[in-house]
């Protein structure tokens, strides 16, 4: 199982990004998919996390900017940013949670650096 993450870069203050998580397999396969992030000194963050059933959560950083959302056809994630401030830089994460199928097992993609500077 692979998760290829992409759509980072570097954005000035205000500007948007979309992030996207593609799984090597059908994402109804995970019972939940995540976007961490972690910035250069500090411990990876939740941003925000998608259930197989929809169900969909922000972290207070996230809230109002930020949404997920998933295309099950093209197995994929997406998060879209907007309103992005310097404090958002950091690296990207997906992860997924494996369903009882996968043996509840988590996964994680590489890495994707977003940058929010003037």
């Amino acid at each position: 199982v692979q998760l290829q993450a992409s759509g980072g870069g570097l954005v000035q203050p205000g500007g948007s990004l979309r992030l996207s998580c593609t799984a090597s397999i059908s994402i109804f396969d995970f019972s939940a998919m995540y976007w961490y992030r972690q910035a250069p000194g500090k411990q990876r963050e939740l941003v925000a996390d998608i259930t197989s059933g929809g169900t969909i959560f922000y972290t207070d950083s996230a809230k109002g900017r930020f949404t997920i959302s998933r295309d099950n056809d093209k197995n994929t994630v997406y998060l879209q940013m907007s309103s992005l401030k310097p404090e958002d830089t950091a690296v990207y994460y997906c992860n997924a949670l494996g369903s009882s199928r996968l043996g509840r097992r988590s996964y994680w993609g590489q890495g994707t650096q977003v940058t929010v500077s003037s």
